[in-house]
């Protein structure tokens, strides 16, 4: 018989699985019961820009494009930041497009660290950082943000994290999962603690334009970050187009040069019908935008009214679309509150520990999903939490 334990690569063997996809495996078992833990947008992607997916079908857009994606996706995202956010990137050599904002991440850790490098990953936060970091023989340094600081990195733990071997800092807001975002003075902060250094900045900014009552501030927007600030965007969040699976990353050439080549030989280029898409949603789609916002907040206010009538302490998120409950104090782990409410209640949330140790305590609940669908959750958890007492 093969001995696939010695076979295998012992770093991928070494790699846990997501805490969220257990969840989610136990909910496709399960009739009628409700998801408020897929971090996924509850509208289907804008007419117009599904139109122009089909219409380069019809046209005979089926081939392959350059790697670094089309010129005219690349100039739209070029114009499309300067519009929104204020960020200047040549099309030509400091964009390229990628499969969802997934790939640019992992591509651009494997193109900044050598083994043994270091990366300093605030959490709780999206969990593909660490086990990235760990697949390109980098080392994960995990930084615990905390309540009381609206889950934001502050320059003491920043300091305090950084070592002769720090060659990274992943700063992952508006924030997934606890909603977080990081305003100007805070990134000048940061700012002040990495002058002087080598330290990149990857910017997973993929939810900058579903923040609330304040726009969203790039560490690319100040002139003291720009040049070591790699920002990863894609248009699953904004636009609800998740499975057109499409991203991009804007940065110094330098090293989008070195990203580019992983890319070449590792995917070649991204979807063609998705990236004529993706043109139509940046030209035209800013109303979708403002419209899935707008609809988001009312939600946002919904869930949170709703736990604090439950009297669970919630941190009010300013960004994203989750919030992040204490349902800690009741004899229950995280995974097993997530658990015993998800068999005995129906419904679907992620326990915080998925996030990060300093999860623990704390669920992700998702409000991309019907009003209808949160108030009735809402009822759920009341006869949970009033079982649990």
């Amino acid at each position: 018989m093969m001995d696939y334990e010695s076979i295998l690569s012992q770093r991928v063997q070494s790699l846990q699985p997501s805490g969220i996809r257990r969840f989610f495996d136990i909910l496709d078992t399960m009739q009628d019961a409700i998801s408020l833990g897929i971090g996924e947008p509850d509208f289907v992607t804008p007419w117009h820009i599904r139109e122009a997916g089909v219409y380069s079908l019809e046209q005979g857009h089926t081939k392959y494009t350059s790697n670094a994606g089309l010129i005219r996706l690349r100039t739209a995202i070029s114009e499309y930041l300067y519009r929104r956010f204020d960020l200047r990137y040549d099309p030509q050599k400091e964009v390229f497009v990628t499969v969802g904002g997934s790939e640019a991440i992992d591509l651009c850790i494997r193109s900044l660290l050598n083994p043994g490098d270091e990366a300093v990953i605030p959490v709780p936060s999206f969990v593909c950082y660490g086990p990235l970091v760990t697949m390109a023989q980098g080392v994960p340094v995990y930084v615990e943000t905390k309540a009381e600081n609206d889950f934001k990195l502050t320059p003491e733990e920043l300091r305090s994290a950084i070592t002769p071997r720090t060659k990274l800092l992943i700063l992952p807001y508006p924030n997934n999962p606890t909603g977080g975002i990081m305003e100007r003075g805070d990134l000048e902060a940061l700012a002040e603690v990495l002058r002087g250094t080598n330290i990149m900045v990857l910017s997973d900014e993929i939810y900058a334009e579903l923040t609330y009552g304040q726009r969203h501030v790039s560490p690319a927007n100040l002139p003291e970050l720009y040049e070591r600030t790699m920002v990863v965007n894609g248009f699953s969040k904004a636009y609800a187009m998740t499975g057109w699976r499409l991203g991009y990353v804007c940065g110094p050439a330098a090293v989008i040069k070195q990203m580019l080549k992983i890319h070449q030989y590792g995917i070649m280029s991204a979807p063609t019908t998705s990236q004529y898409a993706a043109i139509e949603a940046l030209r035209n789609g800013d109303g979708d935008i403002e419209t899935m916002r707008a609809s988001y907040d009312k939600r946002r206010k919904l869930m949170l009214a709703g736990f604090r009538r439950l009297g669970l302490s919630c941190f009010e998120p300013r960004g994203a679309f989750y919030m992040f409950p204490y349902i800690g104090g009741r004899g229950l782990s995280s995974e097993e509150f997530c658990t015993r409410f998800l068999k005995e209640e129906r419904v679907a949330i992620i326990p915080g520990s998925a996030f990060g140790e300093g999860g623990e305590g704390y669920a992700r609940v998702c409000y991309a999903s019907s009003v209808e669908n949160i108030e009735t959750a809402l009822k759920r958890l009341g006869d949970f939490l009033g079982r649990l007492s």
